[in-house]
């Protein structure tokens, strides 16, 4: 096996005697020499004897309670850093290779299309249609703080500069020692506006940066290969966000919190085009200009000064509109600018004349960036989605009907519901009562509507309605939108998350497109989205995953019969069991059609920084989007052959039967579940704003899909991702298995699945569930662990047979050795972890529930995607 590159091994080594130090410098060499003892314990561990263990639990015993917590941080901040220096590789990797065609590159893509008879017209008309808008969310999976982040960010700034030649370790010193006498935990959560602020610094700190030079690097691969250019208007990647819209099961969002971010996104696309501006006019000095330009702003020595000089009073004005809405004093929005023509009209102005007198270059330069990112960003920075649950607005029109003596809007059928929303959206009197006093829950929607209905409309994304089974959903919303006086049409787009949901969401969209008004209101234009986590926690991966696929299959044949154009919303997170995976794996094993010029796809937790908090990477993730977006539009995989849906449709009803069998029927279940693993303890663990669970009462059907993924993570038995799987599999592998090799090598679907199994399997270990039961299960219940843990090890030697391997990921050994070099980090925390959890349960200290969540953090920073 090939080692990890040699400069990854030496920055690990490095940022490791850097910790090193510093806690040789506050703890003594005594206390670095057991910390040194128990990594060594933990890496003979994984040797094939693990008699070794039995050493490593008699030194881990062995600290006194005050040592618990520094032992623990010191192996969270170690994985932290391998983390760091990993992500960074992954730059200097990339710019070695900069010269050649990566994997799934554009220029590798445009000839590949050109080479299947694809037009020069068809791939760059393909490519300035496509629509791919990256949704970041705040699902709390993210578990460092942002104080912790922006010091990350500074040691990866130093590793570049260290490869530079700079001298740099003073500078690394003092980082890992900042960061190791910084609270790992914080305080208390998140607020919804703290959310949202850590969304905007993505975007200030590595997308402002990344976007246009991605677009650069386009422009220059469409000039080399099909010797067109990019129009300054085209931006294939978007960005969207649910930070401070996203009200589904949080009460911490409010109208009010939605009003601020909207506003605060706002500010941020201000000041940040402020400081171009600012940059451009330093540059600008130029004294030849074309007359359109000296038309505008006269007989001046500087004409692009003058000009810029304009905009950044426009903008800086902007600002102080913006703040005083903030602060509750608003003024007049006279010479403000609220839409991105008032602020390109004068750049392109200024690049049509740099063009026209022959300064092109200059044009290209950074005048150019920053109509780039105006393509990308507007003058929102992001386009804020709105998401509700059905119930909620089902429970505004329950009080108005109550109120009008016309009954119960809830125990209503669905035609008599359709009706009475159609009725009222064609009536022109106000359905609103005067003398009416709504419930506090009912207001609150009800001003929801009013703020979305007071925005600009380039500041909206879609209002996405969670658990949408039936068309009066969606006409709902529309209903209470139109009453508060909504000055457009804004996409209205039902969330199918259950399996039942899913396999009904064809029947519910045809249902809506056959109604005048409906078509009347969208306007050729539909937007479904697809719920990945709660469908797989409601009936397993496996049938989840064919139920998506399908849905998908079925969507795209309604909008088709119907003449709309659809658009697939991915509601995917970072993990197998919340859809996650390789994005353009994922894009490319969608249902053929599906993908027709774009998609809408969340972005998740701590997902949004490993692949968007660095330029390079981000850069490099925008490219396989649109690559995967733009091939899967124009030369689509054919659909499954007959045979392997037959097996497919086999398989996933038997894994339904038997994920369910055991999450909703084994009576011992739910117990099990929340004495093996630390779900109780998460809510402890101040992630984000939103509670765990949607309700306090109720068993697994209550818990959110997040906390319920990663408490499986914590155990490292990961059953959200392969429970139900492992039947199925293993009936089809004694029946069928010639069959599975030819879905394996030819249906990217399959492949894709079997694919991200095998690596989530990867980063399961049985031994270790095995001893979080036996310190926290009860005898009774450790029957049903023991169960489980047979069951994965199956899974695992099923995967091999299908993939014709001998050993998972045979075919990534970066990925494989990195689990293997993280584990002596990891072990020590799993025990630790065990044993807090233990006391906790019994005997309850603020000093080792502390290094229980750091245990937490920790894990999770070693195994990468939690939630």
């Amino acid at each position: 096996m090939a080692d990890l590159h040699e400069a990854l091994r030496d920055d690990v080594r490095m940022l490791g005697d850097c910790l090193g130090q510093t806690i040789e410098t506050q703890l003594g060499e005594a206390f670095l020499q057991k910390v040194e003892r128990i990594r060594k314990l933990a890496k003979a561990g994984r040797q094939e004897d693990n008699s070794e263990y039995h050493e490593l639990l008699s030194a881990l015993g062995e600290l006194s309670e005050d040592e618990v917590l520094p032992v623990a941080r010191a192996f969270t901040q170690f994985l932290n850093l391998a983390n760091i220096a990993e992500e960074h590789h992954r730059v200097r990797r990339r710019l070695e290779d900069s010269g050649k065609d990566a994997p799934e590159s554009l220029g590798q893509l445009f000839r590949r299309l050109s080479d299947r008879g694809f037009s020069v017209r068809e791939i760059a008309g393909g490519l300035g249609k496509l629509s791919v808008d990256l949704v970041l969310t705040a699902h709390p999976t993210e578990v460092n703080r942002r104080t912790l982040i922006h010091k990350f960010d500074d040691i990866a700034d130093c590793l570049k500069r260290l490869d530079r030649g700079e001298k740099v370790q003073h500078r690394l010193r003092e980082l890992v020692s900042q960061i190791w006498h910084t609270d790992e935990i914080r305080q208390q959560r998140p607020t919804p506006v703290e959310e949202a602020k850590w969304g905007f610094a993505v975007i200030e700190n590595s997308l402002w940066q990344a976007v246009p030079k991605f677009l650069r690097s386009l422009d220059e691969q469409l000039q080399e290969v099909l010797g067109e250019g990019l129009p300054l208007d085209c931006c294939p990647v978007r960005y969207s966000s649910w930070m401070g819209g996203d009200r589904d099961g949080n009460p911490n969002v409010t109208a009010r919190v939605t009003r601020e971010v909207l506003l605060l996104s706002r500010w941020m696309a201000a000041d940040l085009y402020y400081r171009d501006i600012d940059q451009l006019r330093a540059e600008l000095s130029m004294n030849r200009c074309n007359s359109e330009l000296r038309e505008r702003v006269g007989d001046v020595p500087e004409p692009y000064r003058a000009l810029l000089a304009d905009v950044r009073a426009a903008l800086g004005r902007t600002k102080v509109w913006i703040k005083a809405q903030l602060d509750g004093n608003p003024i007049p929005a006279e010479g403000v600018l609220l839409h991105e023509q008032e602020l390109l009209q004068p750049l392109l102005l200024c690049h049509r004349s740099l063009q026209d007198c022959g300064m092109q270059i200059i044009a290209q330069g950074r005048l150019q960036d920053m109509l780039r990112r105006i393509a990308c960003f507007g003058m929102t920075l992001v386009k804020l989605d709105i998401r509700q649950n059905a119930d909620r607005h089902a429970g505004v029109f329950d009080e108005i009907t109550a109120f009008y003596e016309l009954g119960c809007y809830s125990d209503w059928d669905e035609p008599r519901r359709q009706k009475f929303l159609l009725a009222e959206l064609n009536s022109r009197r106000p359905l609103l009562p005067r003398a009416w006093q709504p419930s506090a829950l009912v207001q609150e929607v009800l001003d929801t509507c009013k703020v979305v209905a007071s925005a600009e409309e380039n500041s909206l994304g879609s209002y996405v309605i969670s658990m949408a089974s039936q068309p009066s959903d969606v006409l709902g919303v529309i209903l209470l939108l139109q009453e508060v006086g909504i000055g457009h049409n804004m996409r209205v787009v039902p969330l199918f998350e259950t399996l039942s949901d899913l396999q009904g969401a064809h029947g519910c969209i045809d249902a809506l497109l056959s109604l005048d008004w409906y078509q009347d209101y969208i306007q050729g234009q539909q937007e479904v989205m697809i719920g990945y986590s709660d469908s797989a926690k409601d009936a397993g991966q496996l049938a989840a995953a064919w139920g998506q696929f399908q849905a998908q299959e079925e969507l795209t044949a309604v909008c088709r019969r119907h003449q709309v154009h659809l658009t697939l919303f991915h509601g995917r997170g970072g993990t197998v069991a919340r859809g996650g995976g390789p994005s353009h794996t994922a894009i490319l094993a969608q249902p053929p059609g599906s993908v027709d010029h774009g998609l809408r796809v969340t972005e998740q937790g701590e997902m949004i920084r490993f692949k968007f908090g660095i330029p390079e990477i981000a850069i490099r993730n925008m490219e396989l989007y649109t690559a995967a977006v733009l091939q899967a539009t124009l030369d689509p995989v054919p659909g499954p052959q007959p045979q392997w849906r037959s097996q497919m449709e086999r398989m996933a009803l038997r894994g339904l039967k038997e994920y369910r069998a055991v999450v909703r029927e084994d009576e011992h279940f739910v117990q099990y579940f929340r004495a093996a693993t630390p779900e109780q303890e998460l809510a402890k663990l101040p992630l984000g704003s939103r509670p765990a669970k949607r309700r306090t009462d109720g068993g697994i059907e209550s818990l959110r899909a997040i906390p319920w993924i990663f408490a499986w993570t914590q155990t490292r038995l990961m059953l959200p991702a392969w429970l139900g799987s492992d039947s199925a599999l293993q009936e089809a592998v004694a029946d069928q298995l010639p069959l599975l090799h030819s879905m394996y090598r030819d249906w990217p679907f399959f492949r894709a699945n079997i694919d991200m199994l095998e690596m989530v399997l990867a980063k399961s270990d049985p031994d270790i569930a095995a001893y979080y039961d036996a310190r926290l299960v009860s005898e009774e219940l450790r029957v049903l662990g023991s169960s489980l843990r047979s069951r994965l090890r199956d899974s695992v030697e099923l995967v091999k047979q299908i993939r014709q391997q001998t050993q998972l990921l045979a075919e990534n050994p970066v990925i494989r050795q990195s689990i293997e070099v993280r584990n002596p980090y990891i072990d020590p925390l799993h025990f630790l972890q065990a044993e807090l959890l233990l006391r906790d349960r019994t005997q309850p200290d603020s000093r080792l529930e502390r290094a229980l969540m750091v245990s937490m953090s920790g894990i999770s920073a070693g195994m990468r995607n939690t939630g």
